[in-house]
């Protein structure tokens, strides 16, 4: 199993403590009120947040920098970053004087599992529009938790340490992929990856950069049909690779394409979609079908050469049946799917793509898992 980053104990003189910023996001105006002219992040919180802004997180004007004895912390790329090494853990900067916005909090040294986000913000969308490290609070991680450590407390998860096994369970049930894991790799263990159903955009995106259009958004608003485009493609303007935090999407020939390896699942970029093309897949090997097309035949091969026309040859020749047709164009059940190549095989405009998973996934899976069963069999606590 590949461990990496794993924290030293506390040095001589210093506390088993460290200071822990409970947000890594940049959304809540930081830029703004560090010109503000604000004299502390009190004075920046009481001027008020505009909207858009997270009214939970960070101000960054930097109080809790001005009373750091050990210059432990900095503003980096707009966040507020801790140096655990020169951190004593004296817990001056978690003082409420000094953080308004009770960001910073004192947690185990040893501790592994991180959740950086202090939103108590009730709505999914506005959260993932407001930042893409904001907690949407759906509970997976505490329904995940095999020790009952995790919690959501005013719309946001919490880790309670006293019971945390350090484990990877909240890591990987995560829907948003923002708890931070120094102990497991978090790209090599999700369970799910997010998949682009479409692979012929090249001529939307061309069409629509000759209109000088330059955003998703706007394209999604132009009469597709009368244009001569397919009408449920890809937009190609890249609204999804905009959001995704681990640069796991790009536009491939016109067409967003999902990194599986990349890739963890997030969900922000099916968020960002206007057309509703990008989907949540297991990270398995199987087949997928790049098309969502609704029209027929004939309409479908005068807009795109690589769409589903279904002919429904693959689901004739499935030896599981797990191949359906859905508004025009085939899906595949990845439940059913066990990735042999009779479907591509048979695919007459060879459509359908293979998702391959490397083996050392397989691998790192199953010595998670028996961590995981070790954990709860010998009823292992506290941090690694």
């Amino acid at each position: 199993m590949e461990k990496k980053n794993q924290i030293n104990p506390a040095s001589p003189g210093m506390s088993d403590e460290v200071a822990f910023v409970a947000c890594a996001g940049s959304a809540a105006g930081k830029k703004r009120f560090a010109k503000s002219g604000c004299s502390s992040c009190s004075e920046a919180v009481a001027s008020g947040f505009e909207r858009g802004e997270c009214r939970s997180g960070c101000v960054g004007v930097g109080s809790c920098i001005s009373v750091c004895k050990q210059n432990a912390l900095r503003i980096e790329e707009g966040k507020l970053v801790v140096d655990r090494e020169l951190c004593n853990g004296c817990g001056d900067c978690a003082a409420d004087e000094v953080c308004p916005q009770g960001l910073i909090r004192m947690i185990p040294r040893k501790a592994t599992n991180f959740i950086p986000c202090s939103s108590t913000e009730e709505e999914e969308e506005v959260v993932r529009k407001t930042c893409g490290y904001g907690c949407i609070a759906c509970s997976e991680c505490v329904r995940a938790c095999p020790k009952g450590a995790v919690s959501i407390v005013e719309n946001h998860a919490v880790i309670d340490y006293s019971k945390c096994a350090g484990c990877e369970a909240c890591t990987i049930k995560c829907r948003k992929k923002i708890i931070v894991d120094t102990l497991h790799d978090l790209t090599k263990i999700k369970e799910k990856v997010a998949f682009v159903r479409c692979s012929g955009g090249k001529k939307a995106q061309e069409k629509y950069k000759s209109m000088g259009i330059q955003s998703c958004e706007e394209a999604a608003r132009q009469d597709a049909k009368a244009l001569g485009l397919c009408t449920t493609g890809c937009l190609g303007q890249g609204s999804c690779t905009a959001v995704c935090r681990y640069d796991a999407i790009s536009i491939v020939d016109g067409t967003a394409y999902v990194d599986p390896d990349k890739c963890v699942g997030c969900r922000d970029c099916t968020f960002a979609c206007p057309k509703g093309l990008i989907t949540i897949v297991p990270y398995q090997g199987m087949k997928q079908v790049p098309c969502s097309s609704t029209a027929d035949y004939e309409d479908k091969r005068k807009v795109c050469d690589s769409a589903c026309v279904a002919c429904e040859d693959c689901k004739a020749n499935c030896p599981n049946g797990a191949i359906y047709m859905e508004e025009r164009h085939a899906v595949i059940d990845p439940e059913l799917c066990e990735n042999c190549n009779m479907c591509q095989y048979v695919c007459m405009y060879n459509v359908i793509r293979e998702q391959s998973v490397p083996e050392y996934i397989y691998l790192q899976r199953e010595a998670l898992e028996n961590e995981a069963l070790d954990n709860r069999e010998t009823g292992k606590g506290g941090n690694r």
